[in-house]
């Protein structure tokens, strides 16, 4: 791998690493992607607590209820106790901004906000600082405090010291390992990274590039074009021969349900941060939630054909598998009392349906098939329809990056239509929708091609296959 690559337009693609299991080679990909792209993360992907207020307002009625519940039970003199709020993976600061806002508002009688220590845990400096420079949190002051650690790492809070963890779209991005079984034993997938033969011109100090990629050289790797996205990867099988495989009885029996060579995500990371939320969580605490892309369907998991990761940005992101997170939970004596879409915990705090932007486009009978940019124009005239009768609370721009093959009297007017979008409306393209919000606006939808038939079967659905889920348990009940 020292040697220049060849410029032969017949060359093959590089070696610029070794084979390494998936979980290592997650890790050191991921860190490169924050540290060349941390400031830039919304452009590849986007989460529901990045901007839109409605997950981190019903977490806040959850706990407010919850606390009501277990008042009643308590002694008095625990009704002045400190309670600390954790969230994992705190990213922007969105999500506490707006549970503490909510709270704050609920809280007439000051008899839990006062209470409240709200610790923002953040492994990524990149987003750690754009948390601390979110307005809408800094008026809440000394009550948020900062934390640069992984949840990993978390030794220094005592036990029992937490009364709720919060952990959103945190898992997929924890170490994951594909594993399968053959022959009764156990294997997991190795990768090894080549760089696209296409881009080998761009890095005429071969060596160079090598070193910094593999010491994750984030100074020297900025200098250097981009290339995340061009990485190709090869698979290949291995005997996991270690004894100390987390959970390795928990995950066999597991594999036992699943056909013999069918590969499957173990979310090694997210089962043991079970574990360390036991450890942290107060005896009457009330309680974990974590919220994540995955499925609990033993048919999509006994699918050869099934997608177990997605990469965006070069990122990698994995598919929970909740059915093995239940199967961990349940060894480690937790009882998870919970496991629901995420639009089921969202509109219950409501009283209503609720989807997505993106559910909402994706009810769309006949949507562009063409170029990039005609979708974008969709779902720019689908949000300036939505905020005419649509209200936020919350004043902000939506962020809204237009398709590269945008032609440019089209690039001009949807530029305008962004600019014309209304601060108090609909503050991302995958915020949560009312069913009440969509009927107000069905007409101007069905200008658009929209059917209110469609629009009310997915209001309607189930959890689906691969959802967004939520899992939640306490250590008893609240």
């Amino acid at each position: 791998m020292g040697a220049s690559p060849s410029m032969d337009p017949d060359a093959l693609p590089q070696l610029v690493g070794d084979f390494q299991p998936v979980d290592m080679w997650q890790a050191h990909i991921n860190r490169l992607f924050y540290g060349l792209r941390g400031s830039r993360v919304r452009e590849y992907y986007q989460t529901v607590a990045a901007a839109d207020f409605r997950l981190g307002f019903a977490l806040a009625e959850d706990y407010w209820r919850r606390c009501g519940q277990r008042a009643k039970t308590q002694g008095g003199d625990q009704a002045t106790t400190p309670l600390t709020v954790m969230e994992w993976g705190a990213g922007n600061g969105n999500l506490a901004a707006c549970f503490l806002d909510r709270l704050q508002e609920l809280d007439q009688e000051k008899r839990i906000f006062p209470r409240i220590t709200y610790r923002c845990i953040e492994r990524e400096p990149v987003l750690l600082e754009q948390a601390k420079a979110n307005t809408d949190l800094a008026k809440h002051g000394d009550r948020v405090t900062f934390d640069l650690v992984s949840i990993e790492d978390l030794s220094n809070f005592p036990d029992g010291s937490i009364d709720r963890i919060i952990c959103n779209e945190l898992w997929s991005e924890l170490p994951t390992k594909l594993i399968l079984r053959k022959g009764g034993e156990i294997h997991e997938e190795h990768l090894r990274p080549n760089l696209n033969e296409k881009r080998l011109a761009d890095f005429p100090d071969w060596p160079k590039f090598i070193e910094a990629f593999g010491q994750q050289d984030i100074e020297s790797l900025t200098a250097l074009p981009s290339f995340l996205e061009d990485l190709v990867w090869e698979r290949e099988y291995r005997l996991i021969e270690t004894k100390d495989f987390p959970f390795r009885r928990t995950v066999a029996e597991f594999l036992k349900q699943i056909d013999e060579e069918v590969l499957v995500p173990y979310n090694v990371g997210a089962c043991q941060s079970l574990k360390e939320a036991k450890r942290l969580l107060a005896p009457n605490a009330i309680g974990f939630s974590g919220f994540d892309a995955g499925t609990v369907d033993p048919h999509v998991l006994n699918d050869p054909e099934k997608p177990c990761y997605t990469v965006q940005g070069g990122q990698f992101s994995f598919m929970v598998n909740f059915q093995l997170m239940q199967d961990v939970a349940r060894h480690l004596n937790i009882h998870t009392g919970v496991i629901e879409s995420q639009r089921d915990f969202v509109g219950r705090s409501l009283s209503t349906n609720v989807i997505t932007v993106m559910d909402l486009l994706a009810s769309h009978p006949s949507p562009p098939e063409g170029q990039a940019w005609q979708l974008d124009a969709l779902i720019l005239q689908t949000l300036d329809a939505l905020n005419r009768t649509y209200r936020s609370p919350y004043s902000r721009h939506i962020e809204f990056p237009l398709s590269e093959s945008t032609p440019a009297h089209e690039r001009a007017e949807l530029e305008k239509l962004v600019q014309s979008l209304q601060p108090h409306g609909v503050p991302d393209t995958i915020a949560f929708l009312t069913e009440s919000e969509i009927w107000k606006a069905m007409p101007d939808l069905e200008k658009l091609g929209y059917d209110s038939e469609g629009i009310k079967g997915m209001l309607e659905l189930p959890l689906q296959p691969v959802d967004y889920i939520h899992m939640f348990f306490a250590l008893k009940d609240s």
